[in-house]
């Protein structure tokens, strides 16, 4: 898999990324997006998320922060999206930790067909019927591998699944990825998961293979806060979160071909 290239089409094709995200990270994920080289748009009244959805590259739907009418927002644009061929990524952020946000979860992969689902392990765990704690949006502990729940959840729902933590693991039912790239430091800016399905989006806007680009986007994503961290780390957050939107910008096809940690599973 010749990953390195990949950033490069998406920096000449600049695509159009749909999010109906939360309100926490709209600003750092636009301003992420921007700096990687995509075209990012934030949606959300019903009235006008079909027609979005159907010119964009690719639909992210994360609910973050949500209730019944940004859900009917997602499943219309995820509906809308399906009919276009227009990949759509689903961020469940929080499955587990309440009812009603497992239920909206699950309401969304029952009505939506998704090509990409990204989340940490407690969260994936939780929709697959795994029982493993989870403390507000950030997993706890549990007992299977970020690998096999990332083959689990591609099998169940006919998609590319990514497991993201300390290890992150790409599935598509077949073949498993485990990558290694990224820093702790990352954990100590809210946004960078939710940031992170999104550039997936990206990816898998210019790229058909789902799996694919979401080893690409992990790498490219997990170098930038490599980079960010070697030059601010010292620092504190505040600068690593700048750092990292530069790196994003600044990050070449070379240094990914150079730094980028993945292995297939066996």
């Amino acid at each position: 898999m010749i990953i390195s290239e990949k950033l490069e089409r998406l920096r000449e094709m600049k695509p159009l990324v749909h999010n109906i995200t939360n309100v926490v990270v709209t600003n750092f994920t636009a301003n992420g997006l921007l700096a990687l080289g995509a075209s990012p748009v934030m949606a959300y009244a019903k009235e006008e998320v079909e027609e979005m959805a159907s010119i964009s590259g690719a639909v992210v739907l994360n609910i973050g922060t949500l209730n019944k009418e940004v859900i009917e927002s997602m499943i219309l644009a995820g509906k809308a999206a399906n009919q276009k061929g227009v990949p759509v990524l689903l961020d469940p952020v929080g499955a587990g930790a309440t009812r009603f946000r497992t239920d909206m979860a699950n309401k969304i992969l029952e009505e939506v067909q998704i090509d990409v689902i990204r989340g940490n392990a407690a969260e994936i765990a939780n929709l697959l019927g795994i029982d493993w704690q989870i403390k507000g949006v950030d997993a706890g502990d549990g007992k299977v591998d970020a690998a096999e729940i990332a083959l689990q959840a591609a099998q169940k729902w006919n998609c590319a699944a990514v497991v993201t933590g300390k290890n992150d693991a790409a599935s598509d039912g077949k073949d498993t990825y485990l990558i290694q790239n990224g820093h702790p430091m990352m954990t100590q800016v809210t946004g960078t998961g939710c940031l992170l399905t999104s550039v997936i989006g990206a990816y898998c806007a210019v790229d058909s293979n789902h799996l694919e680009a979401a080893v690409a986007a992990l790498t490219s994503y997990g170098i930038a806060a490599e980079l960010a961290a070697e030059k601010t780390g010292e620092v504190g957050p505040g600068s690593f979160q700048i750092q990292f939107l530069n790196e994003l910008a600044n990050l070449t096809s070379e240094e990914i071909a150079q730094k980028a940690i993945f292995t297939k599973q066996q």
